[in-house]
């Protein structure tokens, strides 16, 4: 689909056929390092082009992408199972409470749906190299995703980084750069290195692709669940990018025509690593000491913190905040209740689900805290 890039903070809008990452005005302007980065970009589609998939009766996920993806069979992405949790819908009363099981993707992650269309972008381009940070799973993802399609994946990793999760990229072929200090200085070196040496750079956010990729799943779900979207989703939150990932979805199936109202999306964090949620209520834009155990939502500084802002908004969603202890505890309740085995930082979403489940009472009674979002209308969850 024809599109353009149009930036999340000031709205200036870019026409390029050439890869682009941030928006030249804002990126330029931040230089707080206390405050969320400026600049990201939104991928916007041609009206008429995104209207006509209204049209199309063999619609796909791959509809809404901006650049065709190749061998699809080699990296098979989308239709992970949606689990109907029946002990959880019978001890709650919630019953069409479902969950969505992404660890069935290729390389067990979420990340891979991003690392699909970064592959589809690099080849596209005539790149055959990419570079990223990661901290675990997006490395993984991209590694298995560059192992499929036969691209050079270079990734730089902090010391910090869980050695079991770095396993994985080493076995897919990737080169792994350990770096002396935080995921920020990967994050840093891994733009140095594609500004001198060329390649797609995929890290979160900074490439605006990484949200197009995630949107995927809130398609997917549309197309599994007969053309209809869920009322409300839970989405576990650090840097922001597969929160605005899954927000982007839906907006773009309501833009398409195909759906009446876009869910309302939640943002569930750790208040161990509450960057993005602190910004939405209080609309300053800082950053926070992360020290959650749920590695993979420990964000200190969000890539992508003022757009997941703006689709909570947006989505008439809000956010919720959980202690380690109760996402501990929601982990071993899904093993032990649902037989759905997940890391902590994709248990914390269940976590968000039941400190607000008590609020709903059988309705999406959103809870007090979010003033900016009365319009909403109330529905029936169950």
């Amino acid at each position: 689909m024809r599109f353009t890039y149009v930036c999340n903070d000031c709205g200036k809008e870019y026409r390029t056929d050439e890869v682009m990452y941030t928006c030249t005005s804002c990126g330029a302007q931040h230089t707080d390092p206390n405050e969320f980065r400026k600049g990201n970009l939104i991928v916007v589609y041609d009206g008429d082009d995104i209207e006509s998939l209204s049209r199309k009766q063999d619609l796909t996920f791959y509809d809404f992408f901006p650049y065709p993806v190749p061998d699809k069979e080699c990296f098979p992405i989308g239709e992970t199972p949606i689990a109907h949790p029946k002990r959880l819908r019978e001890r709650y009363g919630f019953t069409n409470l479902s969950l969505k099981l992404d660890n069935a993707l290729p390389s067990g992650s979420f990340k891979d749906r991003a690392s699909q269309l970064i592959a589809a972008q690099a080849i596209a381009h005539g790149e055959h190299k990419i570079a990223l940070a990661s901290t675990g799973n997006a490395g993984a993802a991209m590694s298995c995703a560059g192992a499929a399609y036969g691209l050079e994946i270079v990734l730089f990793v902090p010391e910090t980084a869980p050695v079991n999760k770095l396993m994985q990229s080493v076995l897919y072929g990737a080169t792994v750069v350990p770096v002396k200090g935080s995921y920020d200085d990967a994050f840093a070196l891994s733009i140095v290195y594609t500004d001198r040496f060329g390649g797609i750079n995929r890290n979160t956010a900074y490439n605006p692709m990484t949200v197009e990729g995630k949107k995927s799943v809130s398609i997917e779900l549309f197309l599994q669940l007969g053309r209809k979207v869920p009322e409300v989703v839970y989405v576990p939150t650090g840097d922001g990018c597969i929160y605005a990932g899954v927000c982007k979805g839906f907006i773009d199936l309501h833009r398409a025509g195909l759906i009446a109202q876009v869910p309302h999306v939640v943002c569930v964090q750790s208040t161990s690593s509450n960057a993005i949620s602190q910004a939405w209520r209080t609309r300053s834009f800082r950053n926070v000491e992360a020290t959650t155990r749920a590695d993979s939502i420990s964000v200190s500084s969000p890539a992508n913190g003022r757009m997941a802002v703006r689709y909570i908004d947006e989505t008439a969603g809000w956010s919720t905040e959980v202690t380690d202890a109760e996402i501990l505890e929601a982990q071993l309740e899904l093993t032990k209740d649902a037989g759905v085995f997940v890391e902590p930082a994709a248990a914390c979403a269940w976590a968000g689900f039941l400190k607000d489940s008590e609020k709903f009472e059988g309705r999406v009674a959103l809870p007090d805290s979010i003033e900016n979002s009365t319009e909403a209308m109330v529905k029936r969850f169950s």
